[in-house]
């Protein structure tokens, strides 16, 4: 990594109008942009990038500099609807890009070259696993060197640069290497209108020598991106709802389930119209939680096996059909492989396949358009939710916490939920935080952020920082245990840079606790921090910090008060000191469960 933060544009979100390509429901993404002969300077390849960046929509890339990079950050600087921030690692900045592009639909980093390509490699990872558009931009080796037998430094020490590149084609959709401006043009575009289009990241190396020398392609301003839509195949379309509303309209009591993969597929309004119109219970899988609104009046909860909501697995293990829309089942999410699940019973959307039981399947068919045109066939049927109506209990609240005694972790979420209204969003970050949360009841137009298929710790500080840049008008509510605080701690200093109003529960138990109740040892348990004097530290006096430690109830409540109060305008930190066993029910059993499937014995040879 290359230390040390040049001289940045402020954090400051401009006024731009927004493109949001994930949630657009039209094939062309432009802005107003003049097809004018652009002044010489301007025409060339750091500009145009940079201008492409904000005609998609980004208006924020998170950049560490290095030598490799230095030119084409200055051409970034100088594009007047483009905020370059700094953040103090690699990781961070990719883990801030895929943060931003769960809110504005795309984002973007800068890196150097191989030391740093590979340093944000995890979290260009993780952005894939997740189906998130992140544009990862190297500023790479000079353009005279390739073909050459020459050591560079930042390398590994052999004459062969392709080593990044190799590294970025397994997590990434499209490589773009720039070493020549003659195409320099055709790359630029074709990565990122693959990256909008796939729901993926792209790897774009920009050779350092020729970000500013102007070029005849450049001279004009970039003619907005016109995404040729992916259609379904319509025979295939209208035989899948047909056998779909077949299949569901002789279930006596089937449900709806909703995946991930409704973000990839920009499916969530369609599903919920389905919901409306065929009045099925409606849960959602963990990973997908915020991704439909938890006011529908048939919403049951969250699906994730013995770990459920309470009285949800019933409603939709005990149903003799059931449609997941857009589902991963991986160890995680089908606890241990222990989902009480029947092929046979399961319609499976994905965002271009539809398979029905041990039928038939459709592919070239889009989830959207399948959503829809199955809602229009569908018969109502509100047996299970009416059904779920009748067991439900609702859940009594956690006893209050007498005067002193030390704070519980369900006292502390219980506090959390007054907090959550349409401005704010929550962003969960791998541990226990995960089942806490996911029993949050999401008011209309709260956000919500997880990283469930990838479970990088750490993954909550950068994308806390990317998505409070990408939507400032929310206030984002980060529940982040100690230990992955201490992976990502000192981005907290580019939320300041950047006068973010964040507030960050960090959950002090001391020490790994998921992987405690998966498999226990003396590597889970970590040097306590006094992290509130840390963050202190940080701050420094300069940008607006208020930090609290609290042991109990009533300190607590006053944190809360004075974050939202006097300290509205700050960033606020709130250090929860909890015990080391106090975990939530849910986790104990998911734990015991994982660990189980993790130590199966080999199969016999």
């Amino acid at each position: 990594m290359d230390t040390g933060i040049g001289s940045l544009a402020t954090c400051k979100p401009t006024s731009n109008d927004i493109i949001n390509p994930t949630n657009a429901s039209v094939s062309t993404i432009q802005n107003p942009v003049s097809s004018a002969i652009t002044n010489p300077s301007n025409s060339t390849l750091g500009r145009h990038l940079a201008r492409r960046l904000v005609q998609i929509g980004v208006t924020d890339v998170f950049s560490v500099p290095g030598d490799f990079n230095l030119t084409l950050l200055d051409h970034l600087i100088a594009e007047p609807g483009l905020n370059l921030i700094g953040c103090c690692n690699e990781l961070n900045a990719g883990y801030a890009a895929d943060g931003y592009a769960r809110s504005r639909g795309v984002g973007a980093c800068v890196v150097t070259f191989t030391v740093g390509g590979l340093s944000v490699l995890n979290a260009i990872a993780g952005a894939y696993s997740e189906n998130l558009p992140v544009i990862c931009i190297v500023g790479g080796a000079n353009s005279n060197d390739y073909g050459t037998n020459r050591i560079l430094h930042h390398t590994i020490g052999l004459p062969d640069f392709s080593q990044e590149l190799r590294c970025f084609q397994t997590v990434t959709c499209y490589q773009a290497v720039v070493n020549n401006l003659e195409e320099a043009h055709e790359q630029i575009d074709a990565a990122i209108s693959t990256a909008l289009k796939e729901n993926k990241p792209v790897y774009i190396s920009v050779s350092c020598n020729l970000s500013a020398i102007p070029h005849p392609t450049f001279s004009r301003e970039p003619v907005p991106f016109s995404l040729s839509p992916k259609l379904s195949n319509e025979l295939g379309l209208e035989a899948a709802a047909e056998a779909a509303a077949e299949f569901l309209n002789k279930a006596v009591k089937p449900v709806l389930v909703g995946g991930p993969k409704l973000r990839a597929a920009r499916a969530s309004e369609a599903f919920v119209g389905l919901a409306d119109a065929c009045g099925y219970a409606l849960a959602l899988m963990p990973s997908a939680k915020g991704l439909v609104p938890e006011h529908h009046p048939h919403f049951i909860g969250t699906y994730w096996g013995a770990v459920s909501t309470a009285f949800c697995a019933e409603i939709v293990e005990s149903a003799d059909a059931y449609l997941f829309a857009g589902p991963i089942f991986n160890d995680y999410s089908s606890v241990g492989y222990s989902l009480l699940l029947k092929k046979e019973k399961a319609i499976i959307v994905q965002p271009d396949r539809v398979i029905i039981a041990n039928g038939p399947a459709f592919g070239c068919v889009l989830m959207k358009d399948f959503l829809v045109a199955l809602a229009k066939k569908i018969k109502p049927n509100t047996t299970a939710y009416d059904n779920y109506q009748r067991i439900f209990v609702p859940e009594g609240e956690p006893s209050s916490n007498a005067p002193g005694e030390p704070l519980r972790v369900n006292v502390l979420f219980q506090r959390i939920q007054k907090m959550l209204s349409s401005e704010t969003a929550v962003i969960s970050e791998t541990g226990d935080s995960w089942f806490n949360c996911q029993k949050l009841k999401l008011p209309r137009g709260c956000g919500y952020e997880f990283q469930m298929q990838y479970g990088s710790i750490g993954w909550s500080v950068g994308a806390t920082l990317g998505y409070a840049q990408a939507v400032p008008e929310k206030r984002v509510i980060a529940c982040i245990g100690d230990g992955s605080f201490q992976v990502t701690a000192q981005d907290v200093s580019t939320m300041l840079r950047c006068g973010q109003k964040n507030i960050i529960f960090l959950i002090n138990n001391g020490g790994y606790t998921i992987e405690v109740e998966i498999h226990d040892g003396p590597y889970n348990v970590i040097k306590n921090w006094n992290y509130t004097s840390l963050v202190d530290a940080i701050h420094n006096g300069s940008g607006k910090c208020w930090t609290a430690k609290v042991f109990c109830e009533d300190e607590l409540v006053e944190a809360i008060k004075t974050a939202t109060g006097p300290e509205k305008d700050s960033l606020c930190f709130i250090e929860v000191i909890v015990h080391k066993d106090d975990t939530s029910k849910e986790l104990l059993q998911w734990g015991s469960r994982v660990s189980a499937a993790n130590s199966r014995q080999p199969n016999p040879q």
